[in-house]
């Protein structure tokens, strides 16, 4: 019978090229992860101090005059990388998009990961210098994190949570409720970028592009344009279900009508070209860079002046107005270029899966 009284348990292999199951431990395998890849590229203090609970936010932060903003959102997209972006760049630029649609200026992220075993650990380190390169850019920073392994198979690579934490000064009230009879719509740049680009990269449906997402953090902009249009009444992000669902959505919260001039309504050739080929309206496709404005008439032309100044404002235009109350119902239509007028509903279902 053989004997174990001098056997001892080997020390785990170390696995440097890939994600293992050894990597959600919470042992050696889980701090070398952290230390390699986290620590690296976020270094804000709070996470160096190694704390594993919550970040502890500095006393000036609970004496600010205004408001606290929150968000959380979840991020998953096939491929990881598409021209213009990536999970990680997504991730940061959803959330601090999300905070300053409030009127918020974004201070604070946390980030959390659920890794598919096996993913490379060099894709996961140059996602994660796409987030800290975007955050800094954004002037926000990653405060505090978790990271989760699950089984091969079960996770279809990478999925990345985050959550913001911003600011509203006092005297700024910008919300969805707030849009007013006789208010201008305001676009700052063209439409579907985002959703074409990424359903380019998949290679499912026998198109090429040299189109890129408009990914991009819009707190930057959204700060100078408040400086020169203080009584903005909505921002908004026209992500999934595009501008047309979006405006609907803000329709509905103010109890207004709108009417846009398709004349107006920016949209590149290529994704033009995509969508008539597809079957698709690019009213409905998502953007991840694009920024609406609804502001009074008399703060109209100062807006797009300081918009157009911005390299993500460079292309606003005006592209309808918010209809006079009476008689109507909370509804966007739109006037054709022959002089028609149709409704612009709210998208029905899921026209491109998996792209923010």
């Amino acid at each position: 019978m053989p004997s174990f009284a001098n056997a001892s348990c080997p020390l785990p292999l170390r696995h440097t090229d890939q994600i293992m199951i050894g990597h959600g431990s919470g042992g050696r395998m889980t701090q070398e992860l952290i230390n390699r890849i986290f620590l690296t590229h976020f270094d804000h203090p709070q996470l160096t101090l190694g704390n594993d609970f919550a970040a502890v936010l500095p006393p000036d932060f609970a004496e600010r005059q205004g408001r606290l903003s929150i968000s959380t959102d979840a991020h998953i997209v096939k491929p990881l990388f598409f021209p213009g972006g990536d999970i990680g760049k997504l991730a940061v630029c959803g959330t601090v998009n999300d905070v300053a649609m409030s009127g918020a200026i974004p201070l604070y992220l946390t980030a959390s990961f659920i890794v598919e075993e096996g993913l490379s650990m060099n894709l996961l380190e140059q996602i994660v210098i796409s987030m800290a390169k975007t955050a800094k850019e954004a002037g926000v920073s990653i405060v505090a994190g978790d990271t989760k392994v699950a089984e091969k198979g079960s996770v279809d690579q990478l999925f990345i949570s985050t959550s913001g934490v911003g600011w509203i000064p006092d005297g700024r009230q910008i919300n969805g409720q707030s849009a007013q009879p006789g208010d201008s719509i305001l676009l700052s740049g063209s439409m579907g970028d985002h959703g074409i680009a990424v359903l380019a990269e998949r290679g499912e449906l026998g198109f090429t592009t040299t189109l890129c997402s408009d990914m991009a953090p819009l707190n930057g902009m959204i700060e100078e344009l408040l400086k020169v249009a203080p009584h903005v009444h909505v921002l908004r992000d026209p992500t999934r279900g595009g501008v047309a669902t979006t405006l609907n959505e803000i329709a509905q919260q103010s109890r207004v009508a709108m009417l846009l001039q398709e004349d107006t309504l920016p949209v590149k050739k290529q994704v033009l070209a995509a969508c008539e080929m597809l079957g698709f309206d690019p009213l409905y496709i998502a953007n991840e860079g694009k920024l609406l404005v609804i502001v009074p008439e008399e703060d109209k032309a100062a807006a797009l002046k300081v918009m157009h100044q911005h390299p993500y404002g460079k292309d606003a235009v005006e592209i309808g107005k918010i209809l006079p109350r009476e008689g109507e119902t909370p509804r966007v239509f739109m006037k054709t270029r022959i002089g028609g007028k149709r409704i612009l509903d709210t998208l029905a279902g899921e026209l491109l899966p998996r792209i923010c």
